[in-house]
């Protein structure tokens, strides 16, 4: 068993969507960044290389790279799924928190965890979403950015 950790920060900016978790968000504001700047995603499969020790998300998909840009996060997610197949990984749990004030998003933590787990092949019980708020400390806090947290467990 291999264990991976991941983190990932985008700033929130007018004049772009919120997707967390493959899953468009009603807010006044979204995540800046080079993709769809999925926070949730991008943590996830952070944690999932790093616990096959295939680098990071910047390596296999770097912010330079026209391709990438404004692509889903989800089709990133599914190619992690892929590189851990061709080294006989499989994965055994996903546990992921995301970190913001505003907007509530509890209501849609059902079909992020829906898409992660459909993403990577696997049964929902496999995949843990929670979200949390700084209590108005830090960036979150303040609402300039969200963050995310992700642990995954390999074999």
């Amino acid at each position: 068993m291999r264990v991976g950790f991941g983190y990932d920060v985008h700033r929130l900016s007018r004049g772009f969507k919120l997707i967390l978790g493959g899953v468009e968000i009603p807010f006044e504001m979204g995540l800046k960044g080079h993709s769809d700047a999925d926070v949730l995603i991008h943590a996830i499969i952070d944690a999932l290389l790093g616990a096959a020790a295939l680098r990071d998300i910047g390596f296999h998909f770097p912010d330079t790279d026209p391709q990438y840009k404004g692509i889903s996060s989800i089709k990133l997610l599914k190619h992690t799924a892929r590189l851990l197949l061709e080294q006989k990984y499989k994965i055994i749990n996903i546990d992921a928190t995301i970190v913001l004030q505003k907007p509530k998003i509890k209501d849609f933590i059902p079909q992020m965890i829906e898409n992660i787990a459909c993403s990577l092949g696997l049964e929902r019980s496999q995949v843990n979403v929670k979200a949390t708020t700084t209590e108005h400390l830090g960036f979150e806090g303040r609402q300039e950015g969200i963050s995310a947290y992700a642990v995954a467990m390999i074999d």
